[in-house]
């Protein structure tokens, strides 16, 4: 449970709806990029209640605009700023590297355009292409071995 402060209680029970019905989804996410098991995502947790820590302190602007997205991004941010802890892995993203794997995962998974995941990573829209192209060939070579 989220504490209950000077946000008041409609603005929390707002929240918890939020993060009922996309924690789910945004936890596969995290899971994705730490590339951690499943049944252990230690890491992936972490990533993601300080995102949702983050969405929350934020939530009276962001609850107008798309939390889900926002939240998404303050997750990627922060893998982004921790990233180089997550090497290696058990996951099907594990053999990628951290900008690869944050590429991959929101140009595939989470469907967001190559201008908009450029613009989030701060890299130009040729190499984002680039990275999604060899992250995919990379993860399509693991799973023919």
């Amino acid at each position: 449970m989220w504490p209950v402060d000077a946000h008041g209680p409609r603005t929390y029970a707002e929240f918890e709806a939020f993060v009922a019905g996309a924690a789910g989804r945004l936890l596969h996410v995290a899971v994705l990029l730490t590339a951690e098991p499943e049944a252990e995502p230690a890491a992936a947790r972490r990533l993601l209640a300080g995102a949702l820590a983050r969405t929350y302190a934020q939530w009276r602007r962001v609850r107008r605009d798309d939390p889900y997205d926002h939240t998404r991004q303050e997750l990627c941010a922060a893998f982004a700023r921790t990233g180089w802890r997550h090497h290696g892995g058990t996951g099907p993203l594990a053999p990628l590297g951290p900008v690869e794997r944050l590429v991959l995962v929101l140009r595939v998974y989470e469907g967001v355009a190559e201008e908009v995941t450029a613009a989030q990573l701060g890299l130009p829209v040729e190499r984002v292409r680039a990275l999604c192209t060899r992250a995919v060939a990379a993860v399509r070579s693991q799973e023919a071995a």
